[in-house]
């Protein structure tokens, strides 16, 4: 049976307690913003507190990181880095200008230049827009610092760290940032997937630690990463085949995840940087050495030598000094063309007086026997190389590393050493016998090693002190073996490029450039611009230079081709030092297409052709387009000759405003006889000549010109010249559109927004909103396609590759170009691009 039970409700106490549940809660809501705001200002405080008490092991590790950049070039054994340094610089980008953001007007100079990140010879010998390292840092990207081998991306590194290190107010928000300085070579990868993130990276750091702060700098490492003032920047990573870079990139990618808030630099190779942009990387490239840049490195080169090097006892038993002047003006002959790695090895040699020739080839020589054991076998060296090429070990286990080499090893030599003998007699007496036993040797390697051919990394792995020396040495190995087969099959690293680059010098390779040629790379050219960069070192009666030649020459004069891709041609055809392209050069000088003069005019500046002087004046009066004008100022001015000059001055002063324009940017780039006519336009009474002058001073990075800019603004008589003026310093003071900048989602994106919204679609938190961007990729308005082609190219898919192909070939130049840029980062991170043909595109 069931008893049932009557409830009653006392509604006094039920209200009383409802009131009072009520006021708890809501006392419960209005405390728990405090609560919070206690707790994270408890975590806070714990952590300056941390911040305080690391503050003397942090300046001690900047001490280390200082003391290690700045040994960290390849003429170390003579200067510290800032003695010797020439500012590293990198190519600025296109302006990253968003739909409804003020458009940038940029100079011609950088418009005559097609842009391209995998070849910055022409913007460097031209000296279009740079931004400083960190400049590039400032927008909030990670940077991937582009180069070949030898350009001084180590170099690039070793400054930031050295920046950082002394919080340099350059630095600008990074200047609190704490910079850890590695080489890939000594980073454990791959991580154990147990263990903590930072373990891979902790023994590099730590290794240079004294007893005791080996002890307290992990926990400083974990603060500086979990605060986010810590600067990774990671060295060698151009230097590791495709396999490795991909774990790297992996790593990185978990790193970045576990602490968004650092940053990351990187050295990488134009050729695969794998998923780096996608984890927000900008890949930028470092500028090579300009006319200017290479004298005030002699000039620096001089100074320290002869005030300090000179005077050591090993120089002065050497052959008698020659005067610096003498010698920087030896160097400077033909050293346009030379890579600063290449030009620091010609002039050592030549100060120290064992250079064995003037070439980069002489250079590279001299100190390899420079360095090299006197007992030991070059074929050693040769064969340790071409073994790390063949097996893309560019870091080797030093035990495997003997193996290659044991054959060179000289016979064990037998030495008599002393054997005591107990005899059993009966006085039990001791008596000294006579053995031969091998006596101890030196291993080849650790001689090589020793002589700092080698460097050693953790856990018994070597590499070579640069990957050029590997590279030369492969090649002039491989001249001797049958190994076309085993290089090609090689997926693209830089250890292979290097190993054939020099293998063409001394070996027969028709069979390379043969399977080469027949397997072309539609679009990018990859194959065929790989081979143009051996003709500036290989012999001028090699079989295969004809052909090479003949397939770039006809790629160049293609106008359906991109302008990036003909610009790389002419760099590499410049450089060749071939006399037929001189003349090929001004045969297009004659030509009715702009583009094709366009790029003519450049090449002949590089090569400094004085025979194209004619060609290029007439090229000033038959012409109409702004950018052919101003390439064909820029090569009068690099060519230099008198009628050059002379021809210029006469544009600034009689031409219609475009080329007095480009007149006035080319004389920009020639320091003595240009710049001293930009100085005296300003005095000129004619309005247009004083316009001109301005906006080639703006091209000036010197003192002096912005001095100038700021007198012109004030006293000019007219408002038309102190307006530009004025504008010009403004735009300094101002954000630089060309600094990358993070890309914010595309739900978060305005611009994209309000386009979806227009289409009547929305974008979904967290997706790639590829059919909205897709959509604007086609618009009619050229900043919605620019801006949509930026996130399109991180998700390659097929339909996205088919619209890039599609609008490559639309007929729109300006997108043309773009595209084909956005196909190279693409390739670049792995994506194998198909054929066009697939596309129905021919």
């Amino acid at each position: 049976m069931f008893r049932s039970f009557k409830i009653s409700v006392d509604i006094t106490s039920f209200w009383l307690g409802f009131a009072v549940a009520s006021a708890f809660w809501f006392m419960v809501r209005a405390v728990r913003p405090l609560i919070g705001q206690i707790r994270e200002n408890w975590q806070k405080s714990r952590q300056e507190s941390a911040m305080r008490a690391a503050s003397g092991i942090e300046d001690t590790h900047r001490q280390t990181v200082l003391k290690t950049a700045q040994g960290m070039h390849l003429a170390a054994p003579l200067f510290a880095l800032d003695e010797i340094l020439i500012e590293p610089l990198l190519v600025a980008p296109p302006p990253q200008i968003d739909p409804g953001e003020e458009l940038v007007l940029q100079d011609q100079t950088n418009i005559a230049i097609p842009y391209n990140p995998n070849d910055p010879k022409l913007a460097s010998f031209y000296q279009t827009e740079t931004l400083s390292l960190p400049e590039a840092l400032s927008g909030g990207a990670h940077l991937a610092i582009l180069g070949e081998p030898g350009v001084g991306k180590s170099v690039a590194l070793a400054h930031l760290a050295s920046l950082a290190a002394r919080k340099d107010p350059s630095m600008s928000a990074l200047s609190n940032a704490v910079p850890f300085l590695l080489h890939i070579a000594d980073v454990a990868l791959p991580a154990n997937a147990k263990g903590d993130i930072l373990d891979p990276i902790m023994p590099a750091i730590t290794k240079d630690a004294s007893l005791i702060g080996a002890t307290r700098l992990p926990k400083f490492i974990h603060l500086m990463f979990e605060s986010g003032r810590a600067l990774l920047l990671l060295d060698g990573l151009d230097e590791l085949p495709q396999a490795q870079i991909k774990e790297t990139v992996l790593y990185l990618a978990k790193l970045l995840k576990a602490f968004p808030k650092i940053r990351v630099v990187t050295a990488a190779s134009p050729e695969y940087v794998d998923r780096l942009a996608q984890l927000g990387f900008a890949s930028l490239a470092l500028r090579t050495w300009s006319l200017l840049d290479q004298h005030n490195f002699l000039q620096k080169w001089g100074d320290l030598w002869q005030n300090f090097v000179a005077l050591e006892t090993w120089v002065q038993a050497g052959p008698a000094q020659v005067d610096a002047m003498l010698l920087n003006e030896w160097i400077s002959l033909d050293a346009a063309n030379l890579t600063p790695f290449e030009l620091t090895l010609k002039t050592w040699g030549a100060y120290a007086g064992d250079g064995r020739g003037p070439s980069a080839l002489d250079a590279i020589e001299t100190h390899l026997l420079r360095l090299a054991p006197a007992d030991l076998p070059i074929e050693a060296l040769e064969m340790l190389a071409m073994q790390v090429s063949l097996t893309a070990q560019p870091i080797f286990d030093a035990r495997k590393a003997r193996t290659w080499i044991k054959s060179f090893e000289p016979p064990e030599e037998l030495e008599e050493v002393d054997e005591e003998e107990t005899a059993s007699t009966e006085e039990d007496t001791t008596e000294k016998n006579k053995k031969k036993v091998a006596a101890p040797t030196q291993s080849l390697l650790n001689k090589i090693a020793q002589s700092g051919l080698l460097t050693t990394h953790r856990d018994n792995f070597m590499r070579f002190m640069h990957p050029i020396f590997g590279g030369y040495l492969a090649g002039q190995g491989l001249s001797s073996y049958n190994t076309d087969t085993r290089l090609l099959e090689q997926p693209a690293w830089s250890g292979r490029t290097l190993a054939m680059r020099y293998l063409a010098v001394k070996g027969n390779i028709d069979g390379i450039v043969d399977a080469l040629l027949r397997n072309p790379d539609p679009i990018l050219e990859r194959n065929l611009l790989m081979m143009g960069n051996w003709l500036r070192d290989a012999p001028r009666k090699s079989k295969w230079r004809g052909k090479v030649l003949t397939s770039l020459a006809k790629t160049l004069q293609d106008d359906t081709v991109p302008l990036v891709l003909r610009g790389q041609i002419v760099s590499s055809l410049a450089r060749s030092g071939d006399p037929s392209v001189a003349t090929l050069f001004r045969q297009l000088l004659s030509t009715s297409s702009a583009y094709n003069i366009q790029l003519a005019a450049l090449g002949s500046g590089i090569m400094q052709d004085k025979k194209a002087t004619d060609p290029l004046i007439r090229t000033l009066t038959t012409m109409q387009n702004p950018y052919t004008l101003t390439a064909a100022c820029l090569a009068l001015s690099a060519i230099g000759t008198d009628s050059a000059l002379e021809a210029l001055a006469e544009a600034l002063l009689q031409g219609d405003e475009s080329l007095r324009r480009g007149a006035a940017e080319a004389l920009a780039i020639h320091p003595k006889e240009g710049w001293l006519m930009l100085r005296d336009g300003l005095e000129m009474d004619d309005i247009l000549v004083r316009r001109s002058a301005v906006y080639g001073l703006a091209r000036i990075k010197e003192e002096w010109a912005v001095a100038l800019l700021s007198k012109v603004q004030v006293e000019d008589k007219e408002w038309a010249v102190r307006d530009i003026a004025k504008s010009i310093l403004e735009k300094a003071e101002q954000p630089n559109p060309r600094i990358p900048r993070k890309l914010l989602p595309p739900s978060e994106t305005p611009w994209l927004i309000a386009f979806a919204g227009q289409q009547g679609m929305g974008i979904s938190p967290g997706a790639p909103a590829t059919d909205v961007l897709l959509l604007a990729l086609k618009s009619e308005e050229p900043e919605e396609s620019l801006a949509a082609l930026r996130y399109l190219k991180r998700t390659p898919s097929e339909g996205v590759l088919n619209a890039l192909y599609h609008l490559m070939n639309g007929g729109n130049i300006e997108m043309r170009e773009a595209v084909f840029l956005a196909l190279l980062e693409i390739a670049a991170s792995g994506v194998k691009l198909p054929d066009p043909q697939a596309y129905g595109l021919a």
